[in-house]
C-alpha cells in the first residue's frame, strides 16, 4: 500500500471514529433524556410512597448482577478477545487457514453465548428463589408485611431482565466488535421508551382487572412498570438480533463442557474476574446505600433516584459534553510530552468545568424546587413527594463541581497510562461514603445519604491533587492554586447572580399560578434561569473571563468540523 493510500485510510479511520463518536453522543444524550422521562413517569404512577420504593429496591437487585457481569464481560472481557480473533484472521494469507480461523471465532461467540446464558439463568432462578429472603435486607422492620410481599413480587417479575439484557450485551459485544455501534446505542431509549409505554398502557388495566381486591392504584402501576422493564430488556436483545445476524455470525448454542473448555471463553474469565472484584467494591457503594435509604423512612430511596437522575442529566448536559469536547487533545500532548501545553489543557479544563458547574449549582440551590415541580410534581407526585425529594436534591447538587473535575482530572491520569492512583482514589472515596453514608443516614435521612456522596466525591477530588505529586509531568501546585482562586471567582459571580433569581423567582410563581405544571413552573424557571445566566454573562465580560472565551472558542470550532 502507498503512502497515500495509508494516509486516506487514515483519514477515512479518522472520520469514521468522529461519526462513530458523535452518533453515540447523541445516543448517551438521548438515553439520558429517556431515563428522566421513565422517572417523571414513575413520580406520576408512584411518587414517594413505599412501592416507589419497593420497586426501586426491586429493580436494584438484577441490575447490581447486571453491572458486575453483562457490562463488565463485554468491555473488559468479549470485546478484546473478539477484536483479538479478527485481527488473527486479517493477517491469515491462506484461504483454508482463514477458513480455519473463521470457525474458531464462532465456535468462541457460541461458546461466550451459551457460558453468558447458563450463568445468568441460574443466578436468575436463584435470584426468583431466594428473593423473600433478600427484600426485607433493605427494608426497617416495621415495613408492612404486604410492602415487603409486593417488593419480593416485584423482584421476582424482574429479575429475569438480568438474562436477557446480559444476551442483550453480549449482541452488543459482537456489534461493537466489528465497529457497529448505533444499534446498541438505541436500546437504552428504546428500554426507556418501552418501559414509559407499557405502564402507561398496563396500568389502567390491571386497575381494571384488580377490581374489588385489597390492592392500591400505586402497588398496581409498580407491577406494571415492572412488566415494562423485563418488556424492554427483551427488546433491547431483540432488536439488536437482526444486526448481529447481518455480521454474519451465528448466535447458536453449544455444550456446556465445550463453552468452558473453549480457550477464548477461558481468556474471557480470566479477564473478567479481577474486574468484577473492583467493580464490586465499587458496586457495594450502591448497595449499601440502598439498603440504608430503605430502612430510615419510607419514600427515601425514590427521592434519591429521583434527584440523582435530574443530576445525571445536569451532569451529562454540561460537565460531560465539555469534557468530551476537550479531554481528547490530552492523549495527543502525553505522547508528544509537551507537558506545558498538557498542564495549561488541564488548566483551562478545570476552569472552564468550574465556569459550568458552580452557576449551575447555585442557580439549582435557588430553584430546586422549581425544578423538581416541573419535572416531577403530578399525579402521585404531591407536594410531600417534592419537599423530600428537593432536601435530597440540595445536598446531591452540592457535589455536582466536584464529580465533574474528577471526570477531567482521572482521564489526565489514563492519558499517561496511569490507572492505579485514580483507582486508589476511587476506592477510598467508596470507603469514606460508606462510612459517611452509614454514620449520616440515621440523624439526617436521605439527606445525610446525599450529603455523604457529595463528601466522598470532594474526597475523591482531595486524593486525586495528592496523587497528582506523584506524577512529575503534572503541575499540581499549579493546577490546585489556579483552581482555587477560580472558584472562589465562580461562587462570588454565582452569588450576586443570584441575587435578582432570588427576588424575581416568587413574582413569576405568583404570576403563572394557577396552570398546569409546564405553565405554573416552566416558564418561572425559564425566567429565572435567563435573569441568571444574562447577569452572570454580564460578569464574565465586565471582568473579561479568559475561560469563558476558551469555552466558545471550543464550542464554534467543534461545530464546524
Amino acid at each position: 500500500m502507498s503512502q497515500t493510500e495509508t494516509i486516506n485510510t487514515e483519514k477515512k479511520s479518522k472520520k469514521s471514529l468522529v461519526k462513530s463518536g458523535l452518533v453515540l453522543s447523541l445516543m448517551t444524550f438521548a438515553s439520558r433524556i429517556m431515563g428522566l422521562i421513565r422517572e417523571m413517569t414513575k413520580a406520576a404512577f408512584l411518587g414517594t410512597s413505599a412501592y416507589a420504593d419497593a420497586f426501586g429496591i426491586a429493580f436494584m437487585i438484577p441490575n447490581l448482577f447486571r453491572r458486575l457481569f453483562a457490562e463488565n464481560a463485554v468491555s473488559v472481557a468479549f470485546i478484546p478477545t473478539f477484536r483479538g480473533y479478527i485481527e488473527e484472521e486479517k493477517e491469515l494469507s491462506d484461504p483454508d487457514q482463514k477458513n480455519l480461523k473463521h470457525s474458531e471465532t464462532q465456535v468462541f461467540i457460541s461458546s461466550t453465548l451459551t457460558l453468558v446464558s447458563f450463568l445468568t439463568a441460574v443466578i436468575t432462578v436463584i435470584g426468583i428463589f431466594c428473593a423473600q429472603w433478600i427484600v426485607p435486607l433493605f427494608f426497617s422492620k416495621d415495613t408492612t408485611p404486604h410492602v415487603l410481599d409486593e417488593a419480593t413480587l416485584l423482584t421476582r417479575i424482574m429479575f429475569p431482565y438480568l438474562f436477557v439484557i446480559s444476551v442483550a450485551a453480549f449482541f452488543q459485544g459482537v456489534l461493537n466488535g466489528e465497529s457497529i455501534f448505533a444499534p446498541s446505542g438505541f436500546t437504552p431509549v428504546l428500554f426507556n421508551g418501552i418501559v414509559v409505554l407499557v405502564t402507561y398502557a398496563l396500568t389502567p388495566q390491571l386497575v381494571e382487572l384488580q377490581k374489588g381486591q385489597n390492592l392500591s392504584y400505586e402497588a398496581l402501576a409498580a407491577r406494571a412498570m415492572s412488566i415494562g422493564v423485563i418488556t424492554g430488556g427483551c427488546f433491547q436483545a431483540l432488536f439488536q438480533w437482526p444486526f448481529v445476524k447481518k455480521t454474519g455470525w451465528k448466535t447458536t448454542i453449544t455444550g456446556l463442557k465445550n463453552a468452558f473448555t473453549n480457550p477464548g471463553t477461558r481468556k474471557v474469565v480470566h479477564l473478567i474476574i479481577p474486574t468484577i472484584v473492583g467493580m464490586a467494591a465499587y458496586q457495594l457503594n450502591d448497595l449499601v446505600s440502598t439498603a440504608l435509604a430503605g430502612k430510615v423512612a419510607t419514600g427515601t430511596v425514590a427521592a434519591l433516584q429521583y434527584s440523582l437522575r435530574l443530576q445525571e442529566l445536569i451532569l451529562g448536559i454540561f460537565a460531560v459534553s465539555i469534557g468530551t469536547v476537550i479531554l481528547p487533545d490530552l492523549s495527543g500532548l502525553a505522547k508528544r510530552k509537551a507537558w506545558d501545553e498538557y498542564n495549561d489543557l488541564m488548566v483551562s479544563a478545570v476552569k472552564i468545568i468550574t465556569l459550568i458547574t458552580i452557576p449551575v449549582t447555585f442557580y439549582s440551590l435557588v430553584c430546586g424546587k422549581d425544578l423538581i415541580s416541573l419535572l416531577y410534581k403530578t399525579r402521585n407526585f404531591t407536594d410531600e413527594s417534592v419537599t423530600a425529594t428537593l432536601a435530597v436534591f440540595n445536598f446531591h447538587i452540592a457535589g455536582l463541581f466536584f464529580i465533574a473535575v474528577n471526570r477531567i482530572i482521572t482521564p489526565a491520569f489514563y492519558a499517561q497510562s496511569n490507572t492505579k492512583l485514580p483507582t486508589l482514589s476511587g476506592i477510598i472515596s467508596m470507603i469514606a461514603n460508606i462510612i459517611l453514608a452509614i454514620v449520616l443516614s440515621f440523624p439526617l435521612k436521605g439527606p445525610g445519604i446525599a450529603l455523604a456522596l457529595t463528601l466522598a466525591s470532594a474526597i475523591n477530588t482531595l486524593f486525586l491533587f495528592i496523587f497528582m505529586r506523584k506524577m512529575q509531568s503534572m503541575d499540581y501546585k499549579g493546577l490546585a492554586k489556579k483552581m482555587s482562586l477560580y472558584v472562589l471567582k465562580m461562587i462570588t459571580f454565582s452569588a450576586i447572580a443570584c441575587v435578582p433569581t432570588y427576588f424575581v423567582r416568587p413574582v413569576l410563581l405568583n404570576f403563572f399560578e394557577g396552570h398546569n405544571r409546564f405553565i405554573s413552573y416552566g416558564l418561572p424557571t425559564l425566567g429565572t434561569a435567563l435573569i441568571f445566566g444574562i447577569t452572570g454573562i454580564l460578569l464574565l465580560l465586565i471582568f473579561q473571563d479568559k475561560s469563558a472565551k476558551t469555552l466558545l472558542g471550543k464550542v464554534l470550532r467543534k461545530g464546524r468540523k
